[in-house]
């Protein structure tokens, strides 16, 4: 089977940029299968509206933008199926050495931001990437004000978190 160049283009940018893809793979499902499934759906909407990218935004931002929506419609459908909570084990309350407590708060992190809204989700994936005010105003389709108030409840929120934790 012969490829084209539009094929060709669209490997090499995949390539080149496949860790958007997987930071929000990752940050969206929790299971190995599930990631893999999601990472294909991105890559298959990718395909589908590449040729509608008009170069008007930088590539990473049309990129982000197609990948929040399929994992946040993801998301949907399975909070649809079931609402299940996963509580935090015990084990990752224990805060006993230095190496342990920067691992375990990298984890509870990461089980904070699963927890948040979609949106938020999405605002604090692409706060952490540190994208500008106005690249994620841009992928969000909201104001840079209202991307910064955001941010800031979110964090807040993620303080508070934390302080429990620590208590």
């Amino acid at each position: 089977m012969e490829s084209n160049p539009q094929q060709e283009l669209f490997i090499s940018v995949i390539e080149e940029n496949k860790g958007i893809i997987y930071k929000i793979a990752n940050s969206f499902k929790k299971d190995e299968d599930d990631k893999k499934d999601l990472v294909q759906e991105i890559i298959f909407q990718l395909w589908r509206s590449f040729n509608t990218y008009d170069r008007s935004s930088k590539l990473s931002t049309w990129m982000y933008r197609v990948a929040l929506n399929v994992a946040i419609t993801s998301y949907r459908k399975d909070k649809k199926k079931t609402e299940v909570f996963v509580p935090l084990g015990d084990s990752m309350l224990e805060f006993a050495d230095t190496d342990r407590y920067d691992e375990t708060s990298l984890n509870l992190l990461q089980q904070f931001i699963r927890e948040l809204k979609e949106l938020d989700r999405a605002l604090m994936i692409l706060y952490l990437e540190e994208k500008s005010g106005k690249e994620m105003a841009e992928i969000l389709g909201l104001s840079e004000l209202n991307i910064r108030t955001k941010i800031s409840r979110i964090k807040e929120q993620l303080k508070k978190k934390f302080s429990h934790i620590n208590q």
